[in-house]
């Protein structure tokens, strides 16, 4: 027999995985001395030896190990085990890819939006422009519009990689709603995709009355007030949804400072 250390060396097990191994019934010595406490171990502790370490070389977890070790003699009996393994670890995989996927999209999204601040922070300026054609997926809802994060988080999930810009909120109402409020949240996304419950389609262009707003959304109303004033004065009749396109806002880790979220206020002017 041998002792730990010598069957240590003989199965590339450092002795200290040995005695865990032990512990926890996985890798029992052929000897313990009942007055030393020494462990001793045979042939037949080597050839298990060298079972563990060949599983956990595939990433099996010691419940796993234990699990062959029990109901396996040879690698036949060992098949449905590691093709149960194989789908878990391909499940994994896909998760893992979707995580890339988030965090590509987070970092996309903040390289944006430094990009739209540095594109709008000499002067946040009532301007009237043309928006393009955009596909979107979005959930009309009807409620208070302190709903939306849920709203926002139900689309991300659905289309998450497919989103391809920022976080947008349709109003279908021309009066502000304590109760009851038609709002549509929507994300960008590059392709066509069916998702229940969801509604995908083309956004159409059109020429808006714009203006960022730079501060938290409960003073989005001077905002307005601003845009619509301006509409008036130049006599235009506006259309509905009216949008507002979160340029920087709470994030999907932090929630940054609401005195500098960016909020851009698009309001549809009705063809003449």
């Amino acid at each position: 027999m041998l002792s730990i250390g010598e069957f240590s060396k003989a199965c590339g097990l450092t002795v200290k995985a040995l005695r865990f191994y032990h512990e926890r019934g996985v890798l029992t010595p052929a000897k313990v001395d009942p007055h030393s406490g020494y462990r001793y171990y045979d042939e037949h502790n080597l050839e298990t030896a060298h079972v563990i370490r060949a599983l956990r070389d595939l990433d099996f977890s010691l419940d796993d190990i234990a699990q062959v070790l029990e109901n396996c003699d040879d690698d036949r009996d060992a098949v449905a085990y590691l093709e149960n393994h194989k789908r878990q670890l391909a499940e994994k995989l896909d998760h893992y890819r979707d995580l890339i996927h988030k965090i590509d999209r987070l970092v996309t999204q903040q390289q944006q939006t430094r990009e739209d601040v540095a594109m709008n922070q000499a002067s946040f300026e009532i301007e009237e422009r043309q928006t393009e054609p955009m596909l979107v997926a979005g959930l009309r809802m009807t409620g208070r519009y302190c709903d939306m994060g849920k709203g926002f988080g139900q689309v991300a999930r659905k289309v998450g990689r497919h989103i391809a810009g920022k976080a947008m909120c349709l109003y279908y109402d021309g009066e502000y709603k304590e109760e009851g409020a038609d709002f549509e949240p929507c994300f960008p996304i590059r392709k066509a995709v069916e998702a229940e419950g969801l509604h995908v389609r083309e956004l159409p262009a059109a020429r808006c009355v714009t203006l960022i707003h730079r501060g938290p959304y409960d003073t989005l109303s001077r905002s307005y007030a601003r845009a619509l004033a301006y509409a008036k004065d130049k006599g235009y009749e506006l259309d509905l949804p009216s949008r507002e396109v979160y340029l920087k806002g709470p994030g999907m880790i932090f929630k940054g400072n609401p005195k500098k979220y960016l909020t851009e206020i698009q309001l549809p002017i009705k063809p003449t």
